[in-house]
């Protein structure tokens, strides 16, 4: 579901906007997933990415790198390259999301260290992406189908009213390969963007994503900073941090520049 992946979102603006607040109060919750799901996110895209991982004791790293992505009809390819520290420099991540729910996205992680590039199984698509409080399904969209969803209350955000809408899988596969057993998502009502979630994960912990910058940027609507906090009870056991910059759309991106050869060849 593109709304709920980090990076992506749709402007409305003027009377459309004005008509969406009348229209907001009859919609159902998932006629709101659907217009989510349908937000143009942009197409051709390039951006850099600064990641800062702090752990409990307030020890930063930070992590730079570059991102691209490119629509292929309903489906969508992005891969990611590393550029410092030297530690994880020329790491390469490269994704395949597929529209059809049936079909499991694919992922491959390139390790220069070994020269190696593993695939990632469903089974590890829980884990941590590069020690973030991102997992690996974090870094694809979710489809519609596999969840029920349900209009918990409305609020505010940064001013804006929003839904919590309460997200729950359908199936133990999807609960396994997320590792979250529902979440609520805030979406807010002018623009159907995902302002702040929070997820309830197999082992007790939750993942709080907190939204702290949003800009338009060529007519859609861009998260440019991004907080994920990962917590047991009220202990903040581990937090990222992830500023976007540079973004571009509509770039002149060819298809074999998505392919494991390419991640291996490096940017």
């Amino acid at each position: 579901m593109k709304g709920f992946r980090w990076i992506g979102f749709m402007v409305l603006s003027g009377f459309l906007l004005l008509s969406n607040s009348v229209i907001a109060s009859t919609l159902t919750a998932d006629e709101i997933a659907q217009k989510v799901d349908e937000r143009e996110d942009g197409d051709n895209s390039s951006s850099l990415l600064k990641m800062v991982l702090i752990d409990k004791h307030n020890n930063q790293r930070i992590r730079s790198m570059q991102q691209f992505e490119k629509d292929f009809g309903q489906d969508a390819r992005s891969v990611i390259f590393f550029l410092a520290p030297k530690d994880v420099k020329d790491t390469a991540f490269l994704t395949f999301d597929y529209a059809d729910s049936d079909r499991d996205d694919d992922q491959w992680l390139y390790l220069p260290a070994l020269r190696q590039t593993k695939r990632i199984v469903s089974s590890d698509k829980s884990s941590s992406f590069m020690g973030s409080d991102f997992s690996y399904a974090d870094m694809t969209s979710r489809s519609l189908d596999d969840y029920t969803y349900k209009i918990a209350k409305e609020s505010e955000v940064r001013g804006h009213k929003v839904w919590i809408m309460e997200t729950k899988p359908k199936k133990q596969k999807t609960i396994d390969e997320t590792g979250y057993t529902k979440s609520y998502m805030f979406v807010r009502q002018d623009n159907f963007v995902v302002v702040r979630a929070i997820h309830f994960l197999t082992d007790g912990k939750r993942k709080y994503m907190d939204v702290k910058s949003l800009q338009k940027i060529d007519g859609i609507w861009v998260a440019t900073e991004i907080e994920m906090k990962t917590k047991k009870d009220k202990i903040t056991l581990h937090t990222t941090r992830l500023f976007l910059s540079e973004i571009k759309f509509n770039q002149d991106l060819k298809e074999n520049f998505f392919t494991v050869r390419r991640i291996e060849k490096g940017l």
